[in-house]
């Protein structure tokens, strides 16, 4: 049997003066007396009975963690959607070129076509790296709700609030559990924070780094920053030089610049405040705001050489829709390259149309539907499993068929939550400002009634300009 360690009973001795439920129930009534005695005492002399009762007794002394699992079973979420509000953005923020936080779109970008024949590989020893290896939690994300909910006096109402990769890859589950993924979360003041478990981040991607290839994989990532490079630029199209426009070639990669829009959503019951980088913008943004904004998500992938490439692409195409239908960006720009990085054509995909696309070519390995109403049960089931603070583990083990959720942290919130954000939210409460959450645009007006991605995109548009739609069918 497992026997706690002197830092687990450290940690539990600077939790909490109450030992309630005990932790070693095995021991006698005496033991427990004295066990609690010493635990109210000091801490020098609770770690000294816990020497002697690892001394004597070990193989009796175990720390049961409570491990609760959700099932991915897919024929379970097949069917007609689950309602989906449309995704609006109700704040934005910006990283500068030294990755800088700031408040607002000083890093928006707009799009104009990347020139064909370029290298991809081009510039990459003078490639301006972010290093992600640093876990940011959800620091910028929460700054930026503060400032929301500055100006509005009240607090979002979202029951989750997340970065978009962590949706992505709860969305992504039913049909993606090859490398799994490890996430934190915990409670406070009635939504769950979940970040992404930054140890078990860097782990797998080291373990990736053992993946062998005529190419490095850092260069073929890098492909995908140089086609955004190539593709954006930092003022509309008659704001910029033609310089500029034609030296796009020759310009230095960093992508430590990024523009983050965060918005609000939601999956059947449970409304979603997500946070996530947008790559460009086709015009720009409206005024005031609240329609759907003409976003851009630039993505890279190889040319078709045969059936078995185009069955990649379409295992491709579900992130590429999750990522962009979680923040409500409506076209996907994907440019397709040589085996050897030279960029030979781009195509445009509209967002709504990528699960219809992919059924119609009949060899489908994901439905769309399947990972909404898969993640709608899922948040609200986690929901009604997450109801105490503490840090929470959400964990889907490399090929497994269920998802666990199990305590890390008995106390607290971990570094999820900023000091800065729970210091706001109660002075907030103080001001009485917690009665009644802000309807950050996207409210339950916008609840989803029946969009479906049909072929007709007068239908489509009519739901969407009246923010009454976002149930798919595909």
């Amino acid at each position: 049997m497992s026997r706690p360690s002197l830092t687990y009973l450290v940690k539990l001795f600077n939790a909490s003066r109450i030992l309630s439920p005990f932790p070693f129930p095995h021991l006698s009534a005496r033991a427990q007396r004295l066990f609690r005695t010493s635990f109210l005492c000091s801490q020098s002399a609770f770690l000294h009975f816990s020497h002697i009762l690892l001394r004597r007794r070990p193989e009796r002394v175990q720390v049961t963690i409570m491990t609760h699992r959700f099932p991915i079973e897919v024929n379970r979420f097949r069917g007609e959607s689950e309602p989906v509000k449309r995704p609006k953005e109700f704040a934005c923020f910006s990283y500068d070129e030294e990755h800088q936080y700031h408040l607002g779109d000083r890093s928006l970008k707009w799009y104009y076509p990347s020139p064909l024949g370029v290298d991809l590989s081009k510039g990459y020893e003078n490639f301006i790296k972010h290093d992600d290896s640093v876990d940011e939690h959800l620091d910028s994300l929460l700054t930026t709700i503060v400032h929301h909910e500055k100006e509005t006096g009240k607090p979002i109402d979202a029951h989750i609030v997340t970065w978009r990769g962590m949706m992505t890859k709860i969305l992504a589950a039913p049909f993606d559990n090859r490398d799994g993924f490890e996430m934190n979360a915990t409670l406070y003041r009635d939504a769950i924070f979940i970040e992404e478990f930054n140890d078990h981040k860097q782990a797998s991607r080291a373990a990736q780094q053992n993946w062998k290839s005529a190419i490095p994989q850092e260069v073929m990532q890098f492909w995908g920053y140089k086609f955004e490079t190539l593709s954006t630029m930092p003022r509309p199209w008659g704001e910029t030089s033609r310089e500029y426009i034609e030296g796009r070639d020759s310009h230095v990669v960093n992508n430590k610049e990024q523009y983050c829009s965060v918005v609000r959503t939601g999956l059947g019951k449970s409304i979603v405040c997500i946070g996530g980088e947008v790559d460009a913008i086709w015009d720009s943004k409206p005024n005031p705001p609240g329609p759907p904004i003409n976003w851009v998500e630039l993505k890279t992938s190889a040319e078709f050489r045969g059936e078995r490439d185009m069955d990649n692409f379409d295992r491709k195409l579900m992130k590429f829709w999750i990522q962009s239908f979680l923040l409500g960006v409506p076209k996907i720009i994907v440019g397709f390259r040589s085996p050897d990085g030279i960029l030979l054509r781009i195509q445009e995909f509209r967002t709504e149309d990528i699960p219809s696309m992919v059924k119609r070519r009949g060899r489908a390995e994901w439905d769309g539907n399947v990972c909404i109403n898969f993640a709608s049960a899922f948040l609200e089931w986690l929901r009604e499993t997450i109801t105490t603070e503490g840090v929470w583990r959400i964990r889907l083990a490399p090929k497994s068929q269920h998802i666990e959720v199990f305590k890390v942290e008995e106390v607290g919130h971990g570094r999820i939550i900023t000091d800065e954000f729970m210091n706001w939210r109660i002075k907030l409460s103080i001001r009485g400002g917690s009665g009644t959450s802000a309807i950050i645009p996207g409210g339950d007006g916008d609840a989803a009634t029946g969009t479906s991605l049909l072929n007709s995109s007068e239908q489509n548009a009519e739901i969407h300009a009246q923010g009454g739609g976002a149930r798919v069918t595909t």
